[in-house]
């Protein structure tokens, strides 16, 4: 008899429930957000377990490949399709949303969602925080231009590289 789970997963708590191919539960569970411990409940039906679904969320690009690489046949939701799957559930818990996102997951009533490599990742995470980086410091040298106008000082036409020496300049007379 075949087995399908879900994880209704979080920051600190994941809710976990299997159900076999008639939709009768077998386990609801509740454990910490590790893939080891989530691989331990789901280790006695790993023979028979034929999806591991989740739905993506920000933990997603890190729990999918932790999943699989415990050889659990891991699937992320696309979280637009279940949101429309489950929006006519009453009760809204993890336990709940488990149960449901596990019938979806028996059901194949759902759509996969890619989870990019971890060097992607870490690509973008790079290019976010350099453009972060970027606006600040764009910001800040607005504040200090503005700030000096009040007396009269204007900082004009310096670069990237420039600013700080004219800042310097400009108010190195002032005691």
């Amino acid at each position: 008899m075949e087995s399908f789970s879900d994880l209704d997963v979080s920051m600190e708590p994941t809710a976990i429930c299997v159900v076999n191919d008639k939709g009768e539960v077998q386990v609801q569970s509740e454990v910490v957000t590790d893939p080891d411990a989530i691989a331990a409940v789901l280790k006695p039906f790993l023979p028979r377990l034929r999806r591991a679904g989740h739905e993506a969320g920000s933990l997603s690009s890190w729990l999918q490949p932790e999943l699989i690489k415990r050889s659990l046949p891991a699937v992320c939701l696309e979280t637009k399709h279940v949101r429309a799957a489950m929006s006519a559930q009453r009760n809204k818990t993890d336990a709940a949303d488990a149960l449901g996102l596990a019938h979806i997951v028996r059901t194949g009533w759902f759509r996969r969602t890619h989870i990019k490599t971890e060097t992607c990742y870490r690509l973008r995470l790079l290019l976010t925080q350099r453009r972060s980086l970027k606006r600040k410091v764009l910001d800040l040298e607005n504040t200090i231009r503005h700030s000096l106008k009040a007396f009269g000082v204007r900082i004009k036409g310096t670069g990237c590289t420039g600013f700080d020496a004219a800042v310097r300049e400009a108010v190195a007379g002032d005691g």
